[in-house]
């Protein structure tokens, strides 16, 4: 999938509330694929930083996507676990979001997610079950 592609698959396939979050392509490889989460004072909880729901948000939508351009294109999935450990606290900047797809089996798909602040450093790491629903 290009760039033209991904931005497609997340205007058509996600809720709305997720696609206020403004993910957009950075880029793009084999088996992966860099999607940016512009920051917003609205991601921020009381706390002055951003919440982990859109850490994790973020995460499941990026996964979505690896897998896509894995297979061509979407195809029906769903998530069977999301597992997130949050390694510091992203007051402001962008996000960029990785996710690697690591094998793709018959029915499930297992990947990984790197979520890294504007400084580089990794904030949040994630890891990934899912299964592709037959149409």
């Amino acid at each position: 999938m290009d760039e033209a592609a991904i931005r497609a698959l997340l205007n058509d396939i996600l809720a709305p509330w997720v696609r206020e979050l403004s993910l957009a392509p950075e880029s793009i490889g084999d088996d992966r694929v860099t999607l940016r989460l512009p920051y917003s004072d609205q991601l921020r909880h009381a706390g002055g930083v951003i919440c982990g729901q859109v850490f994790m948000a973020a995460a499941d939508t990026a996964m979505v996507v690896a897998i896509s351009h894995t297979m061509g294109g979407f195809s029906p999935m769903t998530t069977v676990s999301l597992n997130t450990t949050f390694m510091r606290p992203v007051k402001t900047g962008d996000v960029l979001v990785t996710a690697r797809v690591m094998r793709r089996g018959r029915n499930l798909v297992f990947g990984e997610i790197d979520m890294h602040d504007a400084n580089g450093e990794l904030a949040a790491h994630a890891t990934t079950t899912y299964a592709l629903v037959s149409k």
